[in-house]
């Protein structure tokens, strides 16, 4: 990559700490700060991200967001006794003061503007800021929620004012909804504000009904803040995904910011006393990739809650380790979301369809037996269930050690006809040939054994296919003569490997024989401007993009809500990237997908493409290197027909998959609501 990672992070911040008994606020400690940044230095990662120093925030940045009155008031603090402080916090919820929190609060501000400036002047291309006290939940007169200034919302005050930044996403996984974001920028369409949260039907804090997924914002803001109430505890790593990529990311590509915000809250993550979820640590890895293509890669985290002292520092490296341009892990535990996960998903998308083009098809708004409406339980069973919660919540959770995903020594080669220049930060690849691998070539694809240059190039495409299964290459890219033959060559040879499974994704018309996606070691995904005559099987699915594969709208919204869910539940071990002669798709948007198809297979991609397609290596092989794709600008709306056709086809692959569910099974009974 062409640029580097900021790492921001004082010592400072932790020279606070609660100074009286407060049960609420017990988990707020120094630590979190301390294990996060050892962890970064332990795991060699530290060393790797470009330091930023940290400065305070002046009065001028603060007031960009909070007011007058509130600053003065909350400067009086360092010089106050216990008793003074204990009283201060009182007109305020679930926070407390400390005589040094002042300083650390304008450090922790001021330290997501360094974030800020480093990443728009282009000095790093992303970067993450370790920082206490959190902000997410400060109000512009108000302390709350641990949090003294609302670190995230002043930076996209800055940004917009310093940089003329015109869009900017703010994402926020903390388990808790950040009411001071939202608060701040409902009426303002030029921030789109998305967070999930544990709610509980309002039972859990900070108990509002606008954290519900029918707070959409106001005025010329309505569609720009997206809530999705978890109901339950447990959530898993498909939960998370689920609602990136049907609600999250669709709408991200639409808006197309110019900027993105990560409120990187851990307490999402599993073992956290606050969340009481089970997403494991590597997810956030997965979370990471899936927004560094937005905004040309320009991406600020800027840490909030995560109150578990061994799954907070293993969230927070898996974070840095992919904005550091390291292969995600193998995504684990990927099944289908759970059943309160897809209600929650329903009702958002419904919800927001009115306002987003790619949400246009969503299911109706559910009546009665579907909502995250509190439910009026029957008498006593809410006790009981809040008992069995509490006593699940009691026990030990113990998950294993992040998988260790170590970087091959070569990032991207490249298979290349001669005359053709290999772009910097590749290696040229080719190999010398095995007369058994020859002799199968032969005789399974060139029955012409004059052909010696198809019979060089497919060896050396074998061969570096094996090099990526031995994880010496991470991806690759090969011009051949055809593309049809040297596909069906890697995936029969993949296949021989036991453990492989190869998801095929195939850009532009091209024959598949039906054969080799049968035995479900090979998934195969193939876009094209034809409706395919074939009966769809679970390993095999045409989706018809009618404008033709150069439909940038139409396209993006099948790359995202079908083909990122079939993907991630299918689990590869090798993606091969195919792309036709006449596939008219644009380098953008191929860049946008051969990126985001290296979330999968801990980036062991493949790409193979027409030999005439000289122009196009640059481009991909940029991508490979894990440089961001170009933005796609806002996005159209896509054809009615291909929204129709695709939610078709989704109901009918859901059964089979499970990620690609938007709406809950219907249950039997009405159930009743206050």
């Amino acid at each position: 990559m062409k640029m580097g990672t900021a790492l921001v992070y004082d010592e400072e911040m932790t020279k606070y700490k609660l100074l009286w008994v407060d049960p609420a606020c017990k988990v707020e400690v120094p630590e979190r700060l301390t294990v996060s940044h050892e962890a970064l230095i332990k795991t060699g990662l530290a060393e790797r991200c470009v330091s930023v120093p940290v400065r305070e925030a002046t009065d001028e940045d603060i007031l960009l967001v909070h007011s007058e009155e509130y600053l003065e008031a909350v400067k009086k603090t360092p010089y106050m006794t216990l008793e003074d402080l204990k009283e201060f916090t009182l007109q305020f919820g679930d926070v407390y003061f400390h005589p040094n929190i002042y300083h650390c609060a304008k450090l922790a501000a001021g330290a997501a503007l360094q974030l800020v400036d480093s990443v728009m002047t282009g000095k790093v291309r992303n970067g993450m800021a370790l920082v206490r006290p959190p902000g997410h939940h400060s109000m512009r007169s108000a302390a709350n929620g641990f949090c003294v200034f609302n670190n995230v919302a002043i930076a996209a005050r800055y940004a917009k004012q310093k940089y003329g930044v015109k869009r900017v996403l703010i994402v926020d996984w903390d388990i808790h909804h950040g009411q001071g974001v939202q608060y701040c920028f409902e009426d303002d369409p030029s921030v789109l504000y998305f967070s999930w949260h544990r709610y509980e039907h309002q039972k859990f804090w900070p108990n509002l009904r606008e954290s519900d997924y029918d707070s959409v914002g106001k005025e010329k803001g309505a569609g720009f803040n997206i809530n999705v109430p978890w109901n339950k505890v447990g959530m898993k790593n498909s939960d998370y995904l689920s609602v990136f990529c049907h609600v999250l990311l669709p709408v991200a590509y639409e808006f197309c910011p110019d900027l993105v915000l990560v409120c990187a809250g851990f307490d999402s993550a599993i073992g956290d006393p606050e969340g009481e979820m089970c997403a494991s640590p590597d997810i956030f890895a997965h979370l990471a990739h899936l927004l560094m293509n937005l905004a040309g890669g320009k991406l600020c985290a800027v840490l909030e809650g995560g109150y578990n002292l061994t799954s907070l520092p293993q969230s927070v490296c898996q974070t840095v380790q992919t904005l550091l341009g390291d292969p995600a892990p193998r995504p684990s535990n990927l099944g289908g979301p759970c059943t309160s996960a897809l209600e929650s998903l329903h009702c958002v998308r419904s919800a927001h369809r009115k306002y987003w083009s790619c949400l246009k098809h969503a299911a109706d708004l559910p009546t009665c037996d579907i909502s995250t409406k509190r439910i009026k339980l029957a008498e006593g069973e809410e006790e009981k269930q809040e008992k069995v919660e509490e006593e699940k919540s009691a026990e030990e959770q113990v998950w294993p050690e992040p998988p260790k995903c170590v970087a091959p020594p070569v990032r991207t080669a490249l298979v290349l006809p001669d005359g053709i220049a290999c772009p910097d930060g590749c290696e040229h690849f080719s190999s010398s040939e095995d007369p058994v691998a020859v002799n199968k070539l032969r005789e399974n694809f060139l029955k012409d054994a004059d052909d010696n240059v198809a019979i060089t190039t497919l060896s050396s495409v074998i061969a570096l296919v094996e090099k990526m299964q031995n994880n010496e290459v991470c991806n690759g890219l090969a011009l051949v003569r055809d593309v049809s033959m040297a596909m069906m060559c890697v995936v029969q040879h993949a296949a021989t490997a036991l453990c492989n499974r190869v998801l095929v994704v195939c850009v532009g018309d091209m024959e598949v024989p039906r054969h080799s996606t049968e035995n479900g070691k090979t998934l195969l995904v193939q876009f094209s401007d034809k409706e395919s005559e074939q009966q769809n099987c679970k390993y095999h699915v045409p989706v018809c993009v009618r404008k033709g594969c150069g439909d940038v709208s139409g396209f993006m919204q099948a790359v995202l809500g079908f083909l990122l869910p079939l993907g991630y539940e299918y689990d590869p071990s090798l993606v091969l990237l195919v792309r036709t002669a006449d596939s008219g798709v644009c380098d953008s948007v191929w860049q946008q997908l051969t990126s985001l198809l290296q979330g999968f297979a801990q980036g062991h991609t493949l790409v193979l493409m027409q030999e005439d397609e000289k122009a196009c290596v640059g481009p991909t092989a940029s991508s490979l290197l894990g440089n961001a794709a170009p933005s796609l600008g806002q996005l159209d709306a896509p054809l009615v027909e291909d929204l129709e056709a695709l939610e078709r086809l989704r109901r009918k692959m859901q059964t089979d998959w499970k990620l690609l569910q938007t709406t809950a099974p219907k249950t039997g009974g009405a159930l009743c609501y206050f």
